[in-house]
């Protein structure tokens, strides 16, 4: 079975709005919307958007988007950031650094689990980067956990960079929003 993205009240967390209860396995991810993300919005940091059943009005999923950029930092030497540029842009593109959006938490609630409501959501924040956006961006950025890395590849996203194994937690995974503007 697979989630219908319209039946669900997808909105920014607003300012007066409590989540009082949500579980997606994860005690980080919990802990964020319960607590933290008002904050992060407050600061100006990350949105958060809540995905909520129409008819119930429970919490299945949530998903914080921040401002990004790729650059050179990000990669291991100037050869491999060149490599990533000349793949991707003409000559007279390339820059020190390219604009992006950080898909900086997504979490998917217990009892949603199976509807594949995370890929739609990637689906839809795709959509929201290329289409709603009001300035450029040309990336969407994750720092995934090294055990979800398959379900960000299954949904278009690559490693961004040749994996260290200083990297044990996250890798920064990417998805090129080009292939949907074109």
């Amino acid at each position: 079975m697979e989630a219908n993205i319209e039946r669900y009240d997808i909105h920014i967390l607003e300012p007066e709005e409590k989540i009082e209860s949500f579980d997606c396995g994860d005690a980080d991810l919990n802990d964020f919307i319960l607590n933290d993300a008002f904050l992060y919005q407050k600061e100006l940091l990350a949105t958060t958007y809540v995905v909520q059943d129409w008819d119930t009005g429970h919490t299945l999923a949530f998903f914080s988007l921040a401002t990004d950029k790729v650059s050179m930092s990000e990669f291991e030497n100037k050869t491999e950031f060149n490599r990533f540029r000349k793949q991707r842009f003409a000559n007279a593109k390339r820059l020190k650094s390219y604009p992006a959006v950080k898909l900086c938490r997504i979490g998917v609630a217990l009892s949603a689990r199976g509807l594949h409501l995370g890929s739609r959501l990637l689906d839809l924040i795709k959509i929201m980067c290329v289409k709603n956006m009001k300035f450029g961006c040309r990336f969407l950025t994750v720092d995934a956990y090294i055990e979800k890395i398959p379900f960000y590849k299954k949904n278009d996203f690559n490693e961004m960079t040749v994996a260290d194994e200083k990297d044990t937690h996250t890798r920064v995974l990417i998805y090129d929003l080009k292939k949907l503007a074109d």
